[in-house]
């Protein structure tokens, strides 16, 4: 990894030149030598202590890593919303009320170039909502970080009625309830693109787009939920919804789902870190959701 060493005879300036090679042949032996990242390390730049504690399992992924006050997000430029939105949740948080909703706006996200970027305008007379991933109602500590969740980078078309406004409502008022049962609640959400069967027999994901952005209408959403007790004890669950009106009476514990099932078909591994993370899995006795899984 050195360069040779000069002769005697070379000029003052040579060395000069030499020298800063040498430099910078070494730092290029470092950097070959650094292991490569793992698929659920973290960026190369050091997060916030806010995205240190959020992500402190794993990232599933490192591309288009957006850090927010309260919530951690991957974006996909080509369906024009993100692949995961990371949170940690506690109850002391919930109970602050520093913000307004009524004050927070749909906003354009600048950070994202603007071939990719979803707009407003893209969700005008589309027949959808604009669902948050990262719920607002998680985020009442301050203004910004409320105002942090209303990026379009935080959204995806949603069905509005019997879903973004119920069951799915539902479901993220369910995992708050969770932050009473243990000391952190993680939850990644996100939007998935299933496959569904022809009558041909053959299996294709299909989906709309709307808008001149072309932003992609997932065909079902996630939600996978880590609860970390006083005891550092653990349990997971993992929920997946179509993107479509559910009845009222449908119960949530009939979108449970087996963990590996959701990273196969998102392509993505969730709280990597934790070795023994699918025998942390749990149900109720019959399935159903107890009070605190």
């Amino acid at each position: 990894g050195k360069l040779p060493a000069l002769p005697c005879s070379v000029s003052a300036r040579m060395r000069a030149v030499w020298a800063a090679a040498a430099t910078a042949a070494t730092a290029a032996v470092l950097m070959f030598r650094t292991p490569q990242q793992s698929h659920a390390s973290a960026p190369t730049a050091p997060p916030t202590n806010s995205a240190a504690l959020i992500m402190q399992f794993g990232y599933p992924s490192t591309d288009n890593i957006k850090i927010r006050e309260g919530y951690v997000l991957s974006y996909n430029t080509k369906h024009r919303c993100a692949n995961w939105v990371c949170e940690r949740l506690q109850a002391a948080d919930l109970k602050v009320n520093g913000a307004e909703r009524k004050a927070c706006n749909f906003t354009e996200d600048l950070s994202v170039h603007e071939f990719f970027r979803s707009r407003n305008t893209d969700y005008k007379r589309s027949g959808f909502d604009r669902g948050h991933l990262a719920p607002a109602a998680n985020h009442k500590r301050t203004q910004q970080e409320m105002n942090d969740t209303f990026y379009l980078s935080n959204m995806c078309p949603q069905v509005g009625k019997g879903f973004n406004r119920d069951i799915w409502n539902d479901l993220e008022n369910y995992v708050r309830t969770l932050t009473s049962h243990y000391v952190e609640v993680f939850v990644y959400t996100g939007p998935l693109f299933l496959p569904q069967r022809a009558a041909d027999g053959k299996s294709y994901i299909t989906y709309e787009v709307i808008g001149e952005s072309q932003v992609a209408v997932p065909t079902h959403f996630f939600k996978v939920i880590l609860g970390v007790r006083n005891n550092r004890s653990m349990e997971i669950q993992a929920f997946v919804l179509p993107n479509r009106a559910v009845p009222n009476n449908t119960p949530l514990a009939s979108f449970l789902a087996p963990l590996q099932d959701v990273e196969r078909n998102s392509g993505y591994l969730f709280f990597e870190r934790i070795t023994n993370r699918y025998a942390l899995v749990r149900r109720g006795p019959k399935g159903e959701l107890a009070g605190c899984f």
